[in-house]
């Protein structure tokens, strides 16, 4: 189950942070999947991690969605 970014601050990145954040190919909005600790850009079809708290915005370090 994903929802929107901003309703999960124990995630361990800040809720405030992640309010802004976009992909970075589309510019379009993330959802965050907390059983994962990902960001996902469906428009991108891509799931970025999160490590540490911090969000891994690299195309490069993202997830294929299936």
């Amino acid at each position: 189950m994903t929802t929107p970014a901003n309703e999960h601050p124990e995630a361990g990145v800040d809720p405030k942070l992640l309010e802004i954040l976009v992909c970075p190919l589309t510019k379009g909005p993330l959802e965050f999947d907390a059983a994962r600790r990902e960001l996902i850009s469906r428009a991108a079809k891509l799931a970025y991690p999160i490590r540490d708290g911090i969000p891994i915005m690299l195309p490069e370090e993202a997830r294929p969605l299936d």
